[in-house]
């Protein structure tokens, strides 16, 4: 069986969500044993800090630690025992969100954040990430055009302008790993964008 880890990143209305059942589907037809999940969330308890993270008001250094928290939960009783059960993980955001959104969006100490990686990591990483990159106006009439706002999806267009360059920062530095996608085309070419990505990262394991 192939074991991978494969994470979705993108600011809120890139379209990164649409495109995870869909490559689920495809892998799975392809004779693959694969666990959707998303971050924050995943688990019962990661759950219950995703409705306080969407909804409570709260200051960054406190939101960052229930990031992880719900995030360690999330490894030890989800993603690690798939993994070492040979199955395909997607994710709905991981680690790189944290950076994006917490760091540069929010202003938090990147060594924290490189710290609390290491501890509640504990070396896992992900083996492909896509990030899906959009103009944060666009993202934002699409978000619009979804659903009510979270208290994420209510920031300003400067707010998300200083996540996607986060997002840019961790593709600079992981550059065999993030890939970016370009989430403002149609439907068929981001598609065409996953597939090679994914074809990419079989042949380096070959």
């Amino acid at each position: 069986m192939t074991r991978r880890f494969i994470t979705f990143e993108g600011i809120d209305g890139a379209g990164k969500s649409t495109h995870i059942a869909p490559l689920a589907e495809r892998l799975r037809v392809r004779g693959e044993v694969v666990v959707c999940t998303r971050e924050p969330g995943g688990t019962p308890l990661a759950e219950a800090l995703r409705e306080l993270l969407l909804h409570e008001p709260m200051d960054g250094v406190a939101e960052t630690l229930l990031v992880f928290a719900a995030r360690r939960d999330h490894i030890e009783r989800v993603i690690a025992p798939a993994l070492e059960r040979g199955e395909t993980v997607l994710c709905d955001r991981f680690s790189d969100a944290t950076f994006a959104y917490q760091g540069a969006g929010r202003g938090q100490d990147e060594r924290m954040l490189r710290a609390l990686e290491t501890w509640v990591h504990d070396g896992l990483q992900p083996d492909l990430t896509l990030w899906f990159d959009a103009e944060p106006a666009l993202a934002a009439s699409r978000r619009a055009a979804a659903r009510a706002a979270d208290r994420f999806e209510a920031e300003d267009l400067a707010f998300f302008e200083r996540v996607r360059a986060g997002y840019l920062a961790r593709m600079r530095e992981a550059p065999e790993r993030i890939v970016r996608i370009d989430s403002s085309r149609a439907k068929s070419e981001v598609q065409r964008q996953i597939e090679a990505a994914l074809a990419a990262l079989e042949a380096c394991r070959r």
